[in-house]
């Protein structure tokens, strides 16, 4: 049966790949976009969705964009790894859920997928990888945005216990064709172009765009009222990921591993220099002390619940990087 449907987040890789999958049903999809916003990723669908304008952290412009929406699917939020957009960060993450939960009960809305993140899980102790029962401990880390996203699943949970139903996907480290804004690309192109000359000694679980997406989808058919699924693949340390990212695009080896203390040195010493363009700009304090753990996740749960399927790393970086180097994106 066909529905309508409702893509918050759609400019986003993860929200525009996505939109991409539910635009090829026969579904009628609708997106939430800021008039504002970049549509660009979104090019070759914009014919077969319909173009609602509004923002989550404005309540009132979502009560027109949920008239008549049987399912949504809410991928809007902020990344930011650091601590100068604190505030950003909980109006977005957290009020904007919070708007976006009160006017899909008020409208009806039939189900809701929220769209979260491993950082709203846990952070993996002894390299050990965890799953969706984990507490959150990622409050041992000063970092705003893992707490803004553990805020935003108890939004969740609340809107849940009063009766709306909703399912939670917490995607890993994504890769692939698509990522126009160098999400996790963004090591890609520092590695290809030799602007990480060190590694953090921690690691990080890898999945590709498409498989997220459709298990995005599968959460809707599939996933259960109130649960969480993580959607993962290859867990790998970040010297493995760089040599992976090295392989693939030719790129010198990454030979330096940096750990945490000698990073706050290191950054002291480089803001002192006038030309800092050579090294990457994924080099700040705050993603470094992530990138310092080990954020391993298992994700049987969405394998064996929503037939979640799997692909080796490597094919996921193989994916982006030809797609990048298509499009000449990679100086």
């Amino acid at each position: 049966m066909n529905k309508k449907i409702l893509v918050t987040g759609a400019t986003g890789f993860i929200g525009s790949q996505l939109v991409i999958k539910l635009a090829s049903t026969s579904n009628e999809v609708s997106i939430l976009v800021r008039r504002s916003s970049d549509l660009t990723s979104l090019a070759g669908v914009l014919d077969r969705v319909r173009i609602v304008y509004g923002d989550i952290t404005d309540r009132a412009s979502l009560g027109a964009a949920m008239e008549g929406i049987e399912q949504v699917y809410h991928s809007a939020g902020l990344t930011y790894m650091g601590d100068r957009r604190n505030e950003q960060l909980y109006r977005i993450n957290v009020e904007g859920t919070r708007n976006l939960l009160d006017a899909a009960a008020s409208a009806g809305v039939e189900r809701i997928v929220h769209v979260s993140s491993i950082t709203a899980v846990g952070i993996a102790e002894k390299n050990r990888p965890v799953d969706e029962t984990t507490p959150w401990n990622f409050d041992t880390i000063d970092l705003e945005y893992a707490r803004t996203k553990h805020l935003g699943e108890i939004a969740v949970a609340d809107a849940v216990s009063k009766g709306l139903d909703c399912v939670i996907v917490n995607p890993a480290f994504v890769f692939g064709a698509g990522d126009i804004n160098f999400n996790a690309g963004r090591i890609i192109k520092d590695v290809y172009n030799r602007r990480l000359p060190f590694y953090p000694l921690g690691g990080i679980c890898v999945v590709d765009v498409d498989i997220v997406a459709e298990t995005i989808i599968a959460a809707m058919q599939k996933g259960r009222t109130g649960e969480r699924y993580i959607i993962g693949g290859d867990n790998v340390t970040y010297r493995e990921l760089a040599d992976t990212i090295s392989r693939v695009t030719g790129a010198p080896r990454v030979r330096f591993p940096l750990p945490f203390a000698l990073a706050r040195l290191l950054k002291a010493l480089l803001g002192r220099k006038k030309d800092r363009s050579r090294i990457s700009k994924l080099f700040n304090l705050s993603m470094f002390r992530v990138a310092s753990e080990f954020l391993f996740y298992r994700s049987d749960k969405a394998r064996r619940e929503l037939g979640m399927r799997t692909a080796p790393h490597e094919e996921s970086i193989r994916k982006a990087f030809e797609w990048y180097r298509e499009r000449d994106m990679l100086d």
